[in-house]
């Protein structure tokens, strides 16, 4: 080893500045200054290489795909504080309230819907922690399956278009965010059948954990419940099939097909009544807000990539890859335990940052399918995020719950669906075809 050594301990000194708090941004910002003049003390870095960076930077700014981040998230934003979201989980709720276990399939129908509609975990899940979680614990649901269904449904939204981890993933990795959505649709949708699946089991053999809505509970029947459906449920959802169904088809670029669905929102918005200035304002701001942490870890992340790799360590790091025991199983192994430890503890917007262009030239070298990756890390991710006990989503409905639900509730509940993702993880591993498939009939 030369030189590497200095690349080795700025990744290591990173990553503990980010497990103590420190933005990530600065993080990489600040270890790429300091190990930049070291490595120029020592002769072991080439001033001339930041002059890429401006041109880096401006073709990560020239790059459309960034677009649809911004459109995505206004749609998603739009649904979740003008009602929408609200409407249609209610109203599926009263629809399925004479099942067995029916609010809890509510629950994953329309956490699948949402993460079709907004792409953002925290807004899916707070929304339906607010709106659901209440309600079942007044029917008496059991408060673990009744909690483990609202995070893991909410959750897809990093698996399900137009989710932001995929856009993230499809820059980081170098392969068409289309690809990457039409990929992920068959396991997200998977995911979604594994999770009622499991309801429907739970309130087969244990009809007290998920008992059927009582009738004084289901206050709208008959036409004025039909006319609630046709208002609440069809309009998003025909919103929703078009704007994914366009990307599929090649009808609209992801961008395109997400500026018509943010115009879209507003449409519905306007339509039911609620669409003022303030929803405008606040979709606005949360959209900006996004836009601009994900734009700056991306620039940051830019410089301190340049600087590791100046200093050798990208070359070093895929010969270590490429050659673990087991050759292409070693490295999908290895690649599964470092995302998964990574995303118990950061967001995804950072994980694809540090460690997808660390993993994608020794995935290329083994010659895997970059978009099949791109899936398997994503659904890993879903896993790490509902991990205890700190996966994120935990703490998104944990900041929500009624105060009958307790946190060993929250953290219980989601065991069993981890269990299910780790199946659907396994699949794909296996069966690259389920996320292959659809990609080579979509072309």
């Amino acid at each position: 080893m030369g030189f590497e050594w200095i690349a080795i301990v700025m990744f290591v000194l990173f990553f503990v500045m980010i497990l103590y708090g420190y933005p990530v941004a600065f993080s990489f910002s600040g270890t790429a200054i300091v190990f930049g003049l070291i490595g120029l003390l020592l002769g072991a870095f080439d001033l001339n290489l930041l002059r890429l960076l401006p041109n880096r930077w401006f073709g990560t700014m020239s790059d459309l795909t960034l677009l649809a981040i911004i459109f995505f998230v206004f749609m998603g934003a739009v649904f979740e504080k003008s009602g929408l979201a609200e409407d249609l989980l209610e109203t599926l709720g009263i629809l399925m309230g004479p099942m067995r276990g029916g609010l809890a399939l509510a629950v994953i129908i329309v956490g699948t819907l949402l993460a079709a509609a907004t792409g953002v975990v925290a807004a899916t899940v707070i929304v339906m922690g607010l709106i659901s979680l209440p309600v079942m614990v007044r029917y008496g649901y059991d408060h673990k399956l009744a909690t483990g269904a609202i995070i893991s449904s909410g959750t897809l939204a990093q698996l399900i278009p137009p989710s932001l981890v995929l856009v993230v993933l499809s820059d980081q990795i170098g392969v068409s965010v289309g690809d990457l959505f039409v990929g992920a649709l068959i396991p997200g949708l998977m995911l979604a059948g594994l999770y009622a699946g499991y309801v429907m089991f739970i309130a087969f053999i244990n009809p007290e954990a998920a008992p059927a809505l009582p009738p004084e509970a289901r206050t709208l029947k008959g036409m004025a419940l039909l006319r609630r459906t046709m208002v609440a449920v069809f309009p998003p959802l025909f919103l929703i099939f078009a704007v994914l169904g366009s990307i599929f088809f090649g009808l609209a670029a992801p961008f395109e097909a997400g500026a018509v669905g943010a115009f879209g929102a507003c449409l519905l918005t306007a339509f039911n009544g609620n669409l003022t200035w303030k929803i405008i304002r606040d979709a606005a701001r949360s959209t900006a807000n996004i836009t601009a942490l994900v734009i700056m870890i991306l620039f940051c992340s830019t410089f301190f990539g340049l600087v590791f790799d100046g200093l050798g360590g990208q070359s070093y790091v895929k010969s270590l890859l490429v050659n673990l025991p087991g050759g292409y199983w070693g490295f999908v192994i290895i690649a599964n335990i470092v995302i998964f430890l990574l995303g118990i503890n950061l967001e995804f917007i950072e994980i694809s940052f540090i460690a997808m262009p660390l993993f994608v030239p020794a995935a290329r070298e083994l010659g895997i399918d970059l978009v099949w990756f791109g899936v398997m890390m994503a659904i890993n991710l879903n896993m790490a995020f509902i991990s205890p006990p700190v996966g994120f989503s935990l703490f998104y409905l944990q900041s929500v719950a009624p105060p009958e639900i307790e946190t060993i509730d929250i953290h219980k509940g989601a065991l069993p669906f981890m269990a299910l993702q780790a199946v659907a993880l396994i699949i794909v591993i296996i069966f690259p075809q389920t996320v292959t498939w659809l990609v080579q009939f979509a072309s």
